[in-house]
């Protein structure tokens, strides 16, 4: 690659760069200022990286506006250490979201997880008191079960639905309780449960407790979590594959910087 395309690329993709991560972080100082709590776990990871994309972004630019190669050496180190980042999470978030799959209910147009089924680190993570009860505290305030009674309105539509992994985990008890559904959002709980699992005597008819503290919604929550960590996956791997042509760009840069200090 030639001395003034390979300076004018890496000048021109770190400046663009730049302007990405200051929206990055101007997006996380929003989210600081937002008064829902579930948003505000998200805040510290996109300042985070936004600060991360713009120093990087910033070092890059300027070495190749003045040539430099000492700053191309730095901008070089710090974008092969984010590759590697990169390249360690994708395959461990590949790893841990390998296990659990639905089971298939006869008369059920969804599926229902079961926690066991999961990696050992969702485990960990979902039966931690605290971790659990921040994440119940969002989704009783999302209020995807009280919801459901203005999607489905009668019962015919109900049992028809196609509820998401969360809904069908913590909106209703586990089929197996046995418990017939008058609405999409009642059980006759007078029943005895058909079976001995703990979720069938957790689960109650009120918007604020439902099945929130059930296995079988955490398992929900582990199927929400793999199916939205496989995105972000296949996310970096695309990312990797750019900025290892963004790497390979700048080592062009470095060395044409090196040469041109060289003759000088």
């Amino acid at each position: 690659m030639g001395v003034g395309t390979s300076t004018f690329v890496t000048r021109w993709i770190n400046f663009l760069t730049m302007v990405l991560a200051i929206v990055v972080i101007v997006f996380g100082v929003w989210m600081s200022m937002h008064h829902d709590g579930c948003r505000k776990s998200l805040t510290l990871p996109v300042l985070a990286l936004g600060a991360v994309i713009f120093l990087i972004s910033i070092v890059g630019f300027l070495g190749a506006l003045k040539n430099n190669s000492i700053l191309l050496w730095i901008y070089l180190i710090l974008l092969f250490f984010v590759l590697v980042g990169i390249l360690v999470f994708t395959v461990l978030v590949f790893i841990v979201t390998n296990d659990g799959s639905g089971h298939s209910v006869t008369g059920l147009r969804y599926k229902e997880y079961q926690l066991q089924d999961y990696s050992s680190w969702f485990l960990k993570e979902l039966n931690n008191s605290h971790n659990w009860e921040r994440l119940r505290v969002c989704l009783v305030k999302s209020d995807d079960c009280n919801k459901l009674s203005k999607k489905y309105k009668t019962l015919k539509e109900y049992k028809l639905a196609k509820l998401s992994p969360v809904e069908a985990g913590c909106c209703r008890p586990p089929s197996q309780c046995g418990f017939p559904a008058v609405n999409s959002s009642y059980y006759d709980l007078t029943f005895h449960p058909a079976s001995a699992n703990k979720d069938c005597k957790r689960y109650k008819n009120s918007g604020a407790i439902k099945c929130y503290d059930c296995d079988s919604c955490k398992a929900g929550v582990a199927q929400y979590m793999k199916i939205e960590w496989r995105v972000v996956a296949i996310f970096n791997v695309v990312l990797f594959v750019v900025l290892c042509i963004v790497y390979f760009v700048g080592c062009c840069a470095r060395r044409n910087a090196a040469r041109g200090h060289s003759k000088a």
